[in-house]
């Protein structure tokens, strides 16, 4: 605690609330003395979606996965493809899911080629609790935990969830802190926290490229070429921006920039996917 607040552990934004006060990502708050999920069980999106679609180019292709998302998000991405839910807080409309009843829906979906539950939508690790309450139960019966996320997570919660998870496609937002200044991140965690999921899962990046904001070319290729020191084969998903949410004056990313820095990117990594060209 400090000065009578309690300090989130979740994030690398901490954030010290007093009683009843609601953390920078509006899914977290202070009750009762400790910081809780305020989205526990709260399920705002839910669809089988292809397994490619989240995106995963080397993991279970040609399945489906149970994809469920929440409210809120730990980054202000101003280019948001998600904003209605990733900014929103409690307020927002949901339904009660709890991991059991999760869990038990991806089992009924099985034969239509389901392999198990995707977290995205939102940011789904800063209800870490839900991850890991309904990862456990998906692993009992057999099925896969897949996390879609910013990565923008404390480093030592985030090791909690890699014995229950099976996938993971990080965002790696931009290669230059100042970046991640403009989203609201934290670079170095991200990183450390690919490293880590790397060696305990199916790990796949998504590089999203906002025209004069992460799209120059050296900065692709050393991007890349830091992954590559991690695997060479690990997947890239290098993928077109469109105009939403506080950038409506920033036009969509040329198709022909995605090319040139997927360029880029194949100096180093094999598989290197361009989203929506």
């Amino acid at each position: 605690m400090t000065r009578g607040k309690i300090v989130c552990p979740v994030c690398p934004h901490h954030c010290a609330l007093a009683e009843g006060e609601t953390g920078w990502c509006r899914a977290r708050g202070a009750q009762n003395g400790a910081v809780v999920s305020l989205n526990y069980g709260r399920v705002a999106s839910l669809a089988l979606d292809p397994v490619e679609k989240k995106p995963f180019a080397r993991w279970m292709p040609g399945k489906f996965i149970l994809s469920v998302g929440s409210f809120g998000c730990n980054l202000r991405c101003p280019f948001c493809q998600n904003d209605a839910i990733s900014q929103a807080g409690a307020s927002f409309p949901t339904t009660e899911m709890p991991p059991e009843d999760l869990a038990h829906l991806a089992e009924e979906f099985v034969p239509r080629g389901n392999v198990g539950v995707a977290f995205t939508y939102n940011e789904p690790l800063i209800g870490y609790e839900y991850v890991r309450d309904t990862a456990r139960l998906l692993k009992e019966a057999g099925l896969s935990a897949a996390v879609v996320t910013n990565g923008c997570m404390a480093p030592r919660l985030f090791r909690e969830l890699l014995p229950l998870v099976d996938a993971f496609n990080i965002d790696l937002k931009g290669w230059r802190s100042s970046f991640y200044d403009w989203v609201g991140g934290d670079l170095a965690a991200v990183k450390e926290n690919i490293r880590q999921a790397a060696a305990a899962a199916h790990v796949e990046v998504t590089t999203l490229i906002v025209p004069g904001k992460n799209d120059d070319s050296a900065d692709m290729e050393a991007e890349a070429a830091w992954l590559a020191e991690i695997s060479p084969m690990l997947p890239l998903h290098i993928s077109r921006y469109f105009p939403r949410f506080l950038t409506t004056e920033i036009p969509a990313t040329p198709v022909a920039v995605i090319h040139r820095l997927a360029e880029a990117a194949r100096r180093h990594l094999r598989y290197v996917y361009e989203g929506n060209v």
